[in-house]
């Protein structure tokens, strides 16, 4: 879906329908203007990149999962990165694994950042705001 306002939509790459409902939630709570176009798993994720090739909007950021099915979220940012129209999109690693090894490798893969998903949907309405903020008002994204 293609919002017709012309402003680049936020793509979420999320499995769980839980986790999937609280960030739509949360980011709709928000009153982002930006459309969501939801992949519910890395290949699903991957599957733009023809669509974005043929001349759909690149998204102003990805929130990227990366406990997904078919093909994990560290496998996407890999080749997003390793295609040259996707180098550059900003990917949110937002995902519930804290751990170093994760971290490390998304920062290898080059993401742009990385958040584990609060549990609280106080907290989590808060890391909304956040990305809304920084992602979507205040980040210069490349065109």
């Amino acid at each position: 879906m293609i919002d017709n306002t012309g402003l680049r939509p936020i793509l979420l790459v999320e499995d769980n329908p839980m986790d999937l409902d609280l960030t739509l939630r949360a980011l709709r709570g928000r009153k982002l203007s930006n459309p969501i176009e939801v992949a519910r798993d890395g290949q699903e994720a991957l599957d733009w990149i023809p669509r974005w090739e043929a001349g759909e909007p690149l998204p102003l950021v990805m929130l990227l999962d990366l406990k997904l099915p078919r093909i994990d979220g560290l496998e996407v940012l890999r080749q997003l990165r390793a295609h040259p129209l996707t180098q550059s999109l900003p990917v949110v690693v937002l995902t519930s694994s804290g751990e170093d090894r994760d971290v490390d490798t998304a920062y290898r893969l080059h993401a742009n950042s990385y958040i584990v998903k609060p549990v609280n949907f106080d907290k989590f309405m808060e890391v909304a705001a956040q990305i809304e903020l920084y992602w979507c008002l205040l980040n210069h994204p490349p065109s």
